[in-house]
């Protein structure tokens, strides 16, 4: 067996379940605010797209994808982002998710005869690690406080770890902790990686929920293009449909950026087998279209965050975050301990921020939060924000 597989941990949930096992819970409906999975309803005319195309099931695809659906992603793209433009032959690829697609980016970038080392936030989206563990990189976390507005204080690597970075793994919107990155932040880092010669990953998939309209969060290639860096280089950021659209099972996403960075990481994926199905592609041109369904997602969103921090602001206040639909709040007791009791006085299930994150120079970022996922509808979400207060009021 490869040996990197040892120094896997386990994921969150299967902690999660460790957590809860033996629990008694209340016979009252279980809430779920542990999990990412949008409850929103996905879009009706994507998913009639879907079942209009399914009879390309019939029909290999291929790894670059269709070009009409690298076209729509890059149109998007160039509109969001105000870039002068993206070439959707050299500098767009369709991944099945995200997720994936972070993971296998290390696999094509790390060269782990140089001692190679991966930087990311914490806590952090637990691909990031295992992703640099199975490219033979050593991991570098970078604890996010409060104090630093949950963001990377990236004054603390030394010389030496900037010149043994190869990949940096940025997320903005973070999860969990919804803190976004500046322009001047995003351009140092692009400065940086200049001068040290690593890539930039920036996985902005929470990067279309957010609170403010007119506001929304800045993207890594919005800031290269703001440089006047129109090629990219170095620059390759992550989004999915999977939170912009609620189309999670989908498995639909985009990788943009450097193309000469893209065209390595084509020839992996042609070998490793990661082709989108055409129906699926077929049905991402429709969402990646269409904004009307994404506005209306983000007004459920704040509808929620809303209702939710009032409630909950007595006992557990919380702050709405700049983008993604976590709140991150600090317990009253250890963290892991608040899950567990809330689970069984109240069945509602969030995340220990612990789960999330590593303990490093001797502290857990994560410890003493928790991660709740406003993703049910409404009601739900508030009925759990009071079952919350009145598990606090017990403490």
């Amino acid at each position: 067996m490869n040996p990197d597989l040892q120094q896997l941990q386990p994921y969150p949930f299967e902690k999660l379940r460790a957590l809860f096992a033996g629990a008694n819970t209340p016979d009252i409906a279980h809430i779920a605010l542990s999990i990412g999975e949008p409850k929103h309803a996905s879009p009706t005319f994507v998913m009639e797209a879907l079942a209009r195309e399914l009879p390309r099931l019939a029909n290999y695809p291929t790894t670059k994808g269709l070009p009409e659906l690298r076209q729509s992603i890059a149109r998007w793209a160039t509109r969001r982002f105000n870039l002068q433009a993206l070439d959707p032959e050299q500098e767009v690829l369709p991944v099945n998710g995200t997720r994936e697609a972070l993971f296998a980016f290390a696999q094509t970038v790390i060269d782990r005869s140089r001692d190679a080392l991966v930087i990311s936030p914490n806590p952090f989206y637990q691909i990031y690690e295992g992703a640099a563990y199975l490219a033979g990189a050593e991991p570098l976390f970078l604890n996010c406080y409060a104090e630093n507005g949950f963001l990377p204080d990236f004054s603390e690597i030394t010389e030496e770890q900037w010149q043994r970075c190869q990949l940096l793994y940025l997320c903005t919107p973070g999860n969990p902790t919804g803190a976004t990155l500046s322009l001047e932040q995003l351009q140092n880092l692009i400065r940086l990686a200049d001068e040290n010669d690593f890539i930039i990953a920036s996985d902005e998939c929470y990067s279309e929920i957010y609170p403010d309209e007119a506001k929304p969060p800045l993207g890594l290639l919005q800031a290269a293009a703001a440089m006047g860096r129109h090629n990219y280089a170095r620059c390759v950021v992550f989004h999915s449909l999977s939170k912009r659209s609620n189309l999670p099972g989908l498995r639909s996403g985009f990788v943009a950026g450097d193309a000469r960075v893209l065209e390595a990481f084509l020839q992996y994926r042609t070998y490793h087998g990661c082709a989108m199905p055409i129906q699926h592609q077929l049905a991402s041109i429709a969402a990646w279209d269409d904004e009307n369904h994404v506005i209306e997602n983000r007004r459920l969103y704040r509808e929620k965050f809303s209702a939710v921090t009032d409630i909950l602001a007595p006992v557990l206040p919380a702050s709405i975050p700049n983008g993604a639909f976590y709140l991150w709040p600090q317990t009253p007791i250890d963290d892991q301990d608040f899950a567990r009791r809330l689970y069984e006085q109240q069945h509602v299930t969030v995340l220990p921020g612990s789960f999330l994150s590593r303990e490093v120079n001797g502290r857990n970022p994560g410890s003493q939060r928790v991660r709740m996922a406003l993703v049910a509808e409404p009601d739900e979400c508030i009925e759990a924000a009071h079952r919350i207060c009145r598990f606090i009021e017990t403490l």
